[in-house]
């Protein structure tokens, strides 16, 4: 029935929109901007008519959580760095029928989720942050997934990308993309030092780490990094518990999934974490996995 197009791992970092801004920043991250708008010009080159989004600044405590509002409209300031994410208007349209999909999916495979349709709820700046560079004329739906998930395992957050592929697959009418929208390590910069690494990952050993973590990716080698991950979060202050990266490798088949990934825009520090923006081929499952 309906295809999965595009997937892709992508950073979100808050200095794009201060790169856009002038002042001491402005042009700082043009390159993280043009992979944006490059993965959005291929996703309407690929026919996608909605783009889900693994959101690791969406805390939940418990299940997994969808937001398939009909419409997102408003203005957004970051609680969280207010001084580069300040008075941010956005406007996309949502896509009830497939959030609710992918959570009917998701609890017939046993991994509970809720799609919420009739809500107040408010896009992250995990997904304001994209949708700003690859869907500014609104050409996309979108559907926010919660991607900050404090008490769960990252096997069930792979299971749970696991049913969104299936969810898109086997019972929508129609083309999508997923994006795990989250950074390598996520260290910031101590208090008191973040100018000095406004353009720097936080240690070498971070950054080693990273560096072998994207030769993993471009190599294909998800059986070790997958088998690493747990340890790879918890020592590399991975975002958001790395859930949206699992939800990805879910998405794609796990263990299964033998494709190297292709880099847009190369590995970069920013105000101590790790960034990139990485298309992930799509391939068909294998049976073992669907």
């Amino acid at each position: 029935m309906g295809k999965l197009a595009l997937a892709a791992k992508i950073t979100h970092v808050p200095s794009m929109y201060l790169s856009e801004l002038d002042g001491p920043h402005k042009g700082c991250r043009q390159a993280a901007i043009d992979g944006h708008y490059e993965i959005g010009r291929r996703c309407r080159e690929l026919g996608v008519d909605t783009i889900v989004v693994f959101d690791v600044h969406w805390l939940v405590n418990s299940e997994y959580h969808i937001n398939c509002a009909p419409h997102f409209k408003g203005v957004y300031t970051s609680n969280e760095l207010p001084h580069f994410i300040k008075n941010l208007p956005y406007e996309y349209p949502g896509n009830p029928e497939l959030g609710q999909i992918i959570a009917d999916t998701s609890n017939e495979m046993g991994v509970v989720a809720r799609a919420h349709r009739d809500t107040t709820l408010e896009l992250e700046y995990g997904t304001l942050v994209p949708m700003r560079y690859m869907n500014a004329d609104q050409h996309f739906k979108v559907v926010g997934v919660s991607g900050w998930c404090m008490w769960h395992s990252l096997e069930e957050s792979a299971r749970f990308g696991l049913a969104v592929r299936k969810a898109i697959e086997e019972r929508y009418d129609g083309t999508v993309a997923v994006f795990a929208s989250g950074s390598l390590s996520h260290h910031f910069a101590t208090n008191g030092t973040a100018p000095q690494f406004m353009h720097k990952v936080y240690s070498p050993f971070l950054e080693k780490v990273d560096h072998e973590v994207v030769e993993m990716w471009k190599q294909g080698d998800w059986g070790t990094f997958i088998d690493m991950l747990p340890m790879y979060n918890e020592k590399c202050w991975g975002e958001g518990g790395m859930h949206d990266t699992a939800m990805l490798l879910g998405l794609l088949g796990g263990k299964d999934y033998d494709q190297g990934v292709e880099i847009i825009t190369p590995y970069f520090g920013s105000s101590g974490t790790g960034q990139i923006n990485a298309i992930f081929p799509v391939t068909p499952l294998k049976t073992a996995t669907a």
